[in-house]
Parts: structure tokens; sequence; C-alpha cells
């Protein structure tokens, strides 16, 4: 159709690649803790170290600089350790170089859209696909004064991109800004300090395999028993062979604890990190390996026991459950929850809305879960949207990536998968064609509702819209029995309807008794009618 957006193909969304399990170093003595945070400062000062001479070789980096850091690194700790600091400070490197690219993006997005509206007349309307001019002279003014600081920082950042140039922050930027504001945070220096310190030790350690209960730096033997390969300086604080340290503390992961017990006893590699939580004043110890890549399944699988659609919503899950033709099936379903608060509140929140919605999946029996690619990066603009601060706000407090990578887990632990649409159109053609049809005295039909039908019809592959092309001849069935939601190899597709009885005309009925002729219709069914023709059954399976 003219002037609609080509909409890209659905997919389904390979598996999670990765497990992490956590669990709370208990009854640690006074020794443990003072050997913990001495090797956490040491290791984090030569993590530090580190990084600046990353951060300062830019994109003159290679195999040789990378081996020298290694080298130097080694005499001051140990070679695995000296290697764990050096791939930590790659990608974290890494990590600011792709968010140096979102950023000069998003600058690009604005300076665009802010040169578009500045070249408008003042006042000029705008379209639901472009924004308008300005409302006013003064406020012309102030966005042109705005364009030339984004223009400005644009030029500054594509600068810092070709030469190589990072700022990366060791402990977060958010933190580092909390030393200006701890009024407002409700801190006082020595409770800020210890948070900054805590967050720049190093305490990790990458997995190993075919070494001893895979990894040789920080080890947990099958009875949990957690042991450290101290640096060498700090080699006298040992109280084990080899230069180790024992906590009396064990571990008992509740949470894939068979799992995490077979890969050690194979001596299969598993990674440790382990963190203090300054709030509560407790240590922990984090598990982490990586799966086998496993193959997702054909999208034509995914799709053979029907699909739940899935509306995402600033507060709520809209979804419905679809047969495999596409028709809706029962009542819709919401669960609801709350994105206020701290970012632990609103992740138990959707943890807690996922977890329902995936166990009502597997009692109905699908197979998939359909859901829209959303991404807000573009969206989120201030040039773009303007005054609609709440608009803004909304779309900045939905977690769309957190969310997809949380369902997927999530989802792939019960069997299930899920299947990305394009969100195109999504609620203005669901609204259009299935809300109204669908309410009922008794069932109240939302636009988020009648959105996860069009969702999910969309992720089986059938048109958002219910209804079929007119029929060649007239309403009777002799082209045949139309219908677009049944197969191509349901039996009875393109058949006629079978009669209501099996009667003569004019005979009596099977039970005997004789049913009243037809009366004598008051419409002529041969004048021609101006009525656009709509598809009078809402379900057709065959």
């Amino acid at each position: 159709m003219d002037g609609l957006r080509e909409l890209t193909a659905s997919f389904v969304v390979p598996g999670p690649c990765g497990v992490a399990v956590r669990d709370r170093l208990k009854h640690l003595t006074a020794q443990d803790e003072r050997v913990l945070r001495a090797v956490g400062a040491h290791q984090g000062a030569l993590a530090s170290r580190d990084l600046k001479a990353r951060c300062a070789d830019g994109l003159e980096h290679g195999a040789q600089t990378w081996a020298s850091r290694k080298r130097e690194l080694t005499g001051v700790s140990s070679s695995r350790i000296a290697g764990a600091i050096t791939k930590a400070t790659h990608d974290q490197w890494a990590l600011a170089r792709r968010c140096q690219a979102a950023y000069i993006q998003n600058l690009a997005t604005g300076v665009k859209t802010l040169r578009h509206r500045l070249s408008l007349p003042v006042g000029e309307k705008g379209t639901k696909r472009a924004a308008g001019g300005y409302r006013s002279k003064s406020e012309w003014f102030r966005k042109s004064r705005r364009l030339a600081m984004l223009e400005a920082r644009h030029t500054a950042a594509v600068a810092d991109w070709r030469a190589g140039r990072v700022r990366v922050v060791r402990g977060g930027k958010r933190l580092l800004n909390t030393r200006h504001h701890l009024t407002q945070a409700r801190l006082t220096e020595e409770q800020w300090r210890e948070r900054w310190e805590a967050e720049r030790w190093f305490l990790a350690a990458d997995g190993e395999s075919g070494k001893r209960f895979g990894n040789e730096t920080i080890r947990v033997t099958p009875d949990g028993e957690v042991s450290i390969k101290l640096p060498a300086p700090l080699a006298h604080l040992a109280n084990a062979r080899h230069g180790r340290y024992t906590f009396t503390a064990r571990i008992a992961f509740a949470h894939r604890g068979a799992e995490w017990a077979d890969r050690i006893e194979a001596n299969r590699a598993v990674a440790y990190r382990i963190h203090l939580d300054v709030d509560r004043g407790r240590w922990y110890l984090t598990a982490s390996w990586q799966r086998p890549a496993v193959q997702t399944i054909p999208l034509e699988i995914a799709r053979a026991r029907g699909m739940i659609g899935v509306d995402a919503n600033a507060d709520h899950f809209a979804a419905y459950r679809l047969d495999r033709y596409g028709n809706p099936v029962g009542e819709p379903h919401r669960f609801g929850y709350d994105l206020s608060g701290t970012s632990d509140h609103r992740d138990a929140q959707i943890r807690h809305a996922l977890t329902r919605l995936i166990n009502w999946a597997v009692r109905a029996g699908v197979a998939a879960i359909g859901i829209e690619d959303l991404d807000f990066t573009t969206e989120k603009t201030r040039e773009k949207h303007g005054r609609r601060k709440r608009f803004r706000q909304l779309i900045s407090g939905m977690p769309t990536a957190k969310l997809k990578a949380r369902l997927v887990s999530m989802a792939a632990e019960h069997g299930l998968s899920i299947v990305a649409v394009d969100p195109a159109y999504t609620s203005l053609w669901g609204a259009q064609h299935w809300q109204k049809p669908l309410a009922t005295p008794h069932r109240t039909m939302s636009r988020h509702d009648a959105a996860g039908i069009a969702i999910g019809r969309r992720a089986l592959g059938h048109p958002v819209r219910r209804r079929t092309a007119p029929p060649p001849h007239d309403r009777s069935d002799r082209a045949g029995h139309r219908t677009a939601q049944a197969g191509p190899s349901t039996r009875g597709r393109e058949g006629t309807r079978p009669p209501t009885t099996d009667r003569p005309p004019g005979g009596p009925s099977p039970s005997g008794k004789r049913k009243r002729e037809p009366s004598a219709s008051n419409t002529v069914r041969d004048a021609p009618s101006t009525r656009e023709w709509v598809q009078d059954s809402l379900t057709h399976t065959g």
C-alpha cells in the first residue's frame, strides 16, 4: 500500500547462551574479610592502571601491546589474574566504543530533527510522520541555539571516535557524580567513599576447561569450599598450600545447583566473581558459564500449536491466545506491573509479570509467544516530541532491551520460543479490525488487547485484518466455501457448507415434526446493494 512502511519479516529469537547463579558468602571471619578487601584493592589498582594504558593506546592497540601489558601485570599478580584483568579491560573499552557510537547517532538524529523544524515557517502544523514548525519566534530562537550546541557536541564526539579516545570511569559515572550531591543522596563522605572503593575492586576470574573444578584462581569444590589464589605481594596471607587462602564460608547454589555441580566435577570452565553489597554489608559469589549454542526451532514449528500475542505497555502486558489459523481463543489476559521506584523493585515487577505470562502460556499448550521487536532509541529525543515530557518519560521508562532478554531466558526454561514481529501499525490495525467486533456485554476489549491479537496474527504469518475479499458472484456458496483462516491442506476448505438436515425439501424433519415453510422475504435479494461486504463470522477453521 502506498504511504505505509515496509514490514520486516518475523523471526524466532535465539535462545540464551549463558547462565549465572549467585549465593551469599555466609559466616566470614574478620580475617576473611580483611583478605578479600586487600585482594580486591590490590587487583583493582592493577585494573585501573591497565585500563589507563589501554585507553592511551587507542586505535594503535595490537597483539604486541596486549602481551606487553600482560607481562607487566604478571610480575605483581599471576599469569591467570593478569589475563583476567586484561580481558576485562578490553571488554570495557569495547563497551565504551559502542556507547560512543550510540551517542553520536543520537546527536545526529537530534541535529536532523532540529534542522527540519527550523526550516519550516513558525506555527506550521506537523503530521503524524513529521513534526511541524515551532510555535513562536522565541522558541525558534532557543532551538537554533540548541542546534548550535548539539552540532558542537557532535563534532567533538566524531573527532574522539576517529582518534580512538574513550572516556571510562571505573566505579561508574553516576556514583562519581553523587560525590557532589551527598545531601540529596543522603550519604556521608565516608559512606560514599566505601561504596566508591568497593565498586573499583577487582575480584573476578575466568574459567578454564581442563583445570581442577574449572577455575584455578577462584576455586569452589563440590562440597562448597571456596579458596582464592593470592597475588604475589599478598602471598604472606595464605593459609593453605601453593599461596592459596581458604575461606570459612560454604557455598550451596539453590538455583541450578545440579548443573553447576556437573560442570565442576567434569572440570569444565566456570567463571566466578566476588562482590560486596555495601548497603547490606554482605559478600556474594556469582558463578557463570556458557551454554552450547542451541539452534532455534523453525518458524513453522513455532506456529504449529498457535501463538500468544503480547502487547507490552507502560504498566501491563496485554496478551491474547490465538489458534494456528489466527482465530482469537478465550478471553484477553492482562499482567500488570509497576515500573516506579528503585531498579530492584522494577526488575522484580517485570520478573513477576513475565512468570505469570509464561505459566499461562504453558497451561494453554502453545509453543511460542509473539512480541514486538521494540526499540525506542530514536523516539526518546526531546527534539522529536518537544513539549510532550510525559510521553518521553513513558517510553524512556519501558525497559525494552532488558525485557526482551529476560523473556527469552525465562521462556527457554519452559520450552517456549519467542517470535519477534515488526511493531508497525499493530495498535492501529488491531483497534480497527478487532476491538469492536470482539467486544460484548460481558467482555471489555481495550486497544491493547486488540493489539495483542494483531501481534499474534503477524507472528503466525496471517494478515492483521480479519475479512477476506468479497465473493465473486453473490452471497451463496456457488463459488465455494470462503475462508482465509484454514490452512491449504484442511479438508473441506473450498467445499460448500453441509445442509442443516438430511430431509428432502418440504419433507418431514428427522424428529417426525414438520417444520414451518419459510416465509417470503421482505427484501429484494436481486437488487444491487451499496453496502460494503463484510465477512459474517469472526472465526472459520474449515
